[in-house]
């Protein structure tokens, strides 16, 4: 089966770790039509360069993309491109697996977890203001409809991939308005979800927990902020954001994304990694219905790290970009 899939390479090692990663797609025998497309205009306003239209457009029609890492300005500048394109898109639920790989050094073995967080609203609407000079504003956005349509993707999720055990984070102790009706909109889901044990957890403590003794979770079910802070330290137990995937799936779209930096201090100099990119371009096969290729590559890419000849400097090895695409080609399982 063809499918058609906008590609967005981003910026920096960006076009690298596409260009590698399609290339392993293509070797494994996925048939996709690709529709390449820069993620930010070229147009500037004078909050800076925003999100492309057309990007847009070409994911609406399209119904899924795989894009690339993508920078966003600290302190001043334009807007993320990365949060106006999942917000635009209405991609809900960000998707995170955090496994260990073979051979990449780690503080824990046996990590296997899902992070789920709300994607779309929070303090990442970026409502904020300056009230008087000196003092800034910013408004945490909370909705029942958005908590519930998180919630429900989580425990479905679980179902589906017989996950045992979601914990809610939150900071309800405090927040008791907006973390409140985040945990009471969760806990009505629970409640269709018998078969699944939920429990809940404040964020802090949920920070040391995680970092103590991560195999005691499962599924971890955040709002956006925490969602985004958890998410990297979980990515830090099994060896960074270079190893592992990320999915921001919607109702009718979904865009398969690496969430590392753009890393331009290696920009060009072919040997940027990009296994993030390709486990989540194996998320994206799965989305697709093309399992038994995404278990070939999964397989694949396991093998060359397992073996340790031909990864990438980051990780420990001596492999440039190509090498390691040509070593996970190498490695496919015949079909």
């Amino acid at each position: 089966m063809r499918h058609k899939v906008t590609l967005i390479p981003g910026e920096g090692i960006g076009p690298e770790v596409a260009a590698a990663t399609r290339r392993i797609l293509e070797a494994a025998g996925v048939q996709i039509d690709w529709e390449e497309i820069e993620g930010r205009t070229d147009k500037t306003t004078e909050r800076g360069q925003l999100v492309n239209q057309l990007a847009v457009e070409s994911v609406r029609k399209n119904h899924v993309a795989l894009k690339g890492p993508m920078a966003t300005a600290i302190a001043g500048g334009a807007p993320s491109v990365n949060v106006a394109l999942r917000k635009t898109l209405d991609l809900y639920a960000n998707l995170r697996p955090v496994k260990n790989l073979p051979g990449v050094k780690s503080h824990f073995d046996n990590v296997d977890l899902i992070i789920v967080r709300e994607n779309t609203e929070d303090l990442y609407s970026g409502l904020e203001h300056e009230v008087v000079p000196g003092v800034v504003e910013s408004l945490k956005i909370i909705t029942e409809k958005a908590s519930t349509r998180i919630g429900r993707f989580a425990f479905e999720y679980a179902k589906r991939h017989s996950r045992k055990r979601i914990h809610a984070i939150h900071k309800a102790n405090i927040m008791k308005l907006s973390d409140g009706l985040f945990l009471r909109s969760v806990r009505a889901v629970a409640a269709q979800f018998p078969e699944i044990e939920y429990k809940e957890l404040i964020v802090d403590n949920a920070c040391m927990q995680i970092v103590m003794d991560p195999q005691q979770f499962d599924v971890l079910l955040l709002p956006n902020l925490y969602g985004d802070v958890m998410s990297d330290l979980a990515a830090g137990l099994v060896g960074g954001l270079g190893v592992v995937p990320s999915a921001n799936i919607g109702d009718d779209c979904a865009m398969f994304e690496a969430v590392h930096g753009t890393a331009p201090d290696i920009a060009g100099k072919g040997f940027a990694n990009p296994t993030a990119l390709l486990m989540s371009s194996i998320l994206m096969l799965d989305h697709l219905g093309e399992r038994t290729t995404a278990r070939r590559i999964e397989v694949a890419l396991e093998k060359v790290y397992h073996e340790a000849k031909h990864t990438t400097r980051d990780v420990g090895g001596p492999a440039g970009t190509d090498e390691f695409a040509e070593a996970v080609i190498a490695a496919l399982p015949p079909k």
